[in-house]
């Protein structure tokens, strides 16, 4: 095995620990479900999801800045570095901005940076968490008049929308593994020595289940509990709206963050609810890190591309 890969190994163990883990966040939160129980339907749907539809976002990376061997893995090692940052400080940031930051420095560096790629992907950014706010308050209303019409017992109540949380978590990871793991290994797929995009759904899928097993519970609370306080239903709303919309990227084959996509769907609940409700504070703390996000990871990077020049790795 090419040994560059490990530096995307790494990236996707600081996704899993960073972004995959909010699908379950707000039902953790909520007390619905236990973090064990959510870790492992996490991991297992991400393998998943990245097997079966991850190949679609290799593409656009290729795209956007296709890069050696030795220069993927300091993209990917710099972009790894920032998200361990900013999962250390319990900040749910956008894995794709760290990728894409880093990946602007080496197109620079390489002279074939597309920018036409790039526009293409900030539009998806900025899309993202307005998309799952809509799609929040939409689906909030269309259930709660189901609901209404039921109007189920409380045992039946809780008992369906724990199993609803479950479902919807798991379809979440799915998408999370089908549109993320183009971030782990999408810039090592191609060329006589890159890995092939079967090896590399599955490497960068197991990567990601990694992180969400050994450090992810952090970064549930400050999402799931600090930012809007949620109740069984509206987690379930908030877990449904995410996993739409990051699939429907995954489709169109552009790697997002599910952490835009949550954050977008809780304070679209936030919304529904009343301004009151938001926690200012911590979204203004989300919001630094979103924007300091690609600027830390190109810098990391452009250092450490600086570095690879000196000692002739590059």
């Amino acid at each position: 095995m090419i040994w560059q890969v490990g530096s995307g190994i790494y990236l996707g163990w600081s996704l899993g620990t960073n972004d995959s883990s909010n699908v379950f966040g707000t039902a953790v939160a909520s007390n619905m479900i236990r973090f064990r129980t959510a870790a492992i339907l996490c991991s297992v749907f991400v393998v998943l999801g990245a097997a079966l539809e991850g190949h679609e976002g290799f593409e656009t990376y290729n795209e956007l800045s296709p890069v050696g061997l030795n220069l993927a893995f300091l993209v990917s090692l710099g972009a790894a570095m920032t998200v361990t940052l900013m999962s250390i400080r319990g900040l749910p940031v956008s894995t794709s901005q760290s990728v894409v930051g880093a990946l602007v420095v080496a197109g620079l560096y390489e002279g074939n940076l597309d920018t036409s790629s790039l526009a293409k992907v900030v539009v998806c950014w900025i899309a993202t968490p307005f998309g799952a706010a809509l799609i929040t308050i939409v689906i909030y209303y269309a259930l709660g008049k189901l609901m209404n019409r039921l109007a189920p017992s409380m045992f039946h109540y809780d008992s369906g929308l724990r199993a609803l949380l479950i479902i919807a978590g798991s379809y979440g990871a799915y998408a999370l593994g089908a549109n993320n793991v183009a971030n782990v290994t999408g810039p090592f797929v191609g060329g006589p020595e890159g890995l092939s995009p079967t090896a590399a759904t599955l490497i960068g899928g197991s990567a990601i289940a990694l992180g969400v097993i050994t450090y992810s519970r952090n970064v549930m609370m400050t999402v799931g509990k600090k930012l809007v306080p949620l109740d069984a239903f509206t987690a379930f709303v908030a877990i449904l709206s995410e996993a739409i919309t990051v699939h429907i990227f995954a489709v169109i084959g552009v790697p997002v963050s599910t952490s835009q996509a949550i954050v977008g769907a809780v304070l679209g609940i936030g919304l529904v609810k009343g301004a009151k409700t938001i926690n200012r504070r911590t979204v203004l703390r989300i919001l630094f890190g979103w924007i300091g996000t690609p600027a830390i990871s190109a810098a990391i990077v452009g250092l450490l591309i600086l570095a690879g020049s000196f000692f002739g790795l590059l």
